[in-house]
């Protein structure tokens, strides 16, 4: 019957699995690779923040130039530009903790952490937005990284700033910000 749908025969099915099979592998693998090297999505964010109060008694006002700061001064206007004043300081404090090229394809931890920073560079707060829960050891010595490098650059044109980084942890115990990394492999 030449109309009729004959059966693909055994071998070109086990072919055609196959094939199907490794496709799927492959793009297992590139979703792996792609959401190791991408920092996660920016949550939307539901709280709109209102402008400051004029004279708001809660809110020290931005310290003016040479009044009283005696260590670095940014002036980024906003979190995303204050962000790579931190990372900066960061490397500056921990010159050989620094991983030095492009980082490897497989990392032992990444964690995206909030650092609030005071209008005299003083650290007033962390939060993990994403902490490698799965390395408690890494989470403790991140934290106590940023905690060294305190005071960091006074945010003088924001009077306190809050910023987010992407903390690419080696195995090693080396590290980059995604702010100022090397890139990956």
């Amino acid at each position: 019957m030449p109309w009729a749908i004959r059966a693909p025969h055994s071998k070109n099915l086990t072919m055609l699995f196959k094939m199907l099979y490794r496709a799927i592998l492959w793009t297992g693998i590139a979703s792996l690779v792609v959401a190791c090297t991408n920092p996660p999505p920016a949550a939307p964010s539901a709280v709109v923040q209102a402008p400051p109060k004029a004279q708001a008694p809660t809110q020290p006002p931005a310290p003016a130039l040479g009044a009283g700061i005696t260590g670095r001064v940014s002036d980024a206007t906003t979190p995303r530009e204050y962000r790579r004043d931190g990372a900066s300081h960061l490397y500056s404090k921990n010159g050989t903790r620094i991983f030095p090229g492009k980082m490897p394809p497989l990392l032992h931890a990444i964690g995206v952490l909030q650092v609030d920073i005071n209008g005299t560079g003083a650290i007033t707060g962390l939060r993990w937005m994403r902490a490698p829960s799965h390395a408690p050891e890494v989470v403790a010595e991140i934290e106590r990284t940023v905690r060294s490098a305190a005071p960091f650059p006074v945010p003088v044109k924001m009077g306190r700033v809050t910023y987010t980084d992407t903390w690419l942890w080696h195995k090693s115990g080396r590290f980059q910000l995604d702010t100022l990394t090397e890139g990956q492999l």
